[in-house]
């Protein structure tokens, strides 16, 4: 059986729980990763017992990150922040290891606005996450980076590019540290098997974007070339998105040949 491995930005882990739960129940993922949990309360006992081990990094109100897996499969937790800024407080890094596969999950700054630090430390956030993965590269470590990225790759990955000039996630400076990961040998997943797909991860509260189909696709899943080659299948869920309460982002699954 394939390994199959999900993100999923949750947008509060507190609000979403019951989502999260009977989704898992549904699908039984080897892994899930979780973004923007939203609190210092995690439900580490109700995941628990679904038959996941939970690793995360919270904080209070913003950010956090979770990668359950499943227990009988024990993941050993490799680092819990991206390194290269000791200062840097904010939990967007998890990074474990799995059947011998490293799995890195991320919440990467969305940067807005961009004439404020944030966006400078967005830039500075993908720089360093550059250097990790060339490490991994040049070590021969196989490896599949998963998250929000809040990078909005290509025109055909939002339903109106015109109107994402200038943001954080579409500028020309974003767009450049994105290809210096694709330039690792890195794939994104999705593209493998939606070749031209207009498909999308999230959809804004506001303006029916939802109703419309008015959506952008910024959760994604990159593979080293030797997890690329055992690549089975990639989609993205939009069913969550329906609910009622539902996160503004939907499940995005990635399937990997068991070795």
């Amino acid at each position: 059986m394939p390994i199959k491995i999900a993100s999923w930005n949750v947008n509060s882990i507190k609000a979403r729980l019951e989502h999260v739960k009977n989704w898992l129940a549904e699908n039984k993922p080897d892994i899930l990763m979780m973004q923007e949990l939203k609190g210092l309360d995690f439900p580490s006992e109700a995941l628990e017992e679904l038959g996941y081990t939970c690793n995360f990094v919270n904080q209070k109100a913003y950010n956090g990150v979770a990668s359950l897996s499943l227990k009988e499969h024990p993941a050993t937790i490799i680092l819990d922040k991206l390194p290269g800024d000791d200062s840097d407080e904010q939990a967007r890094y998890v990074e474990i290891d799995y059947k011998d596969i490293r799995v890195i999950n991320i919440y990467l700054p969305n940067g807005n606005p961009v004439d404020t630090d944030k966006y400078t430390y967005k830039l500075g956030w993908m720089d360093r996450l550059y250097t990790r993965l060339k490490t991994l590269r040049e070590e021969g470590i196989p490896f599949i980076i998963g998250g929000d990225f809040n990078v909005i790759p290509d025109d055909i990955d939002c339903h109106d590019p015109k109107g994402w000039v200038g943001d954080a996630l579409f500028r020309p400076e974003t767009h450049a540290k994105w290809h210096s990961l694709l330039n690792l040998g890195l794939t994104d997943s999705f593209r493998v098997f939606n070749h031209n797909a207009e498909e999308y991860s999230f959809w804004d509260y506001q303006r029916g974007a939802w109703q419309q189909n008015h959506g952008i696709r910024i959760d994604h899943f990159l593979a080293s070339p030797t997890i690329t080659d055992r690549l089975v299948g990639c989609k993205i869920d939009k069913n969550p998105r329906g609910l009622e309460k539902a996160s503004d982002h939907t499940p995005i699954i990635v399937e990997i040949a068991d070795n």
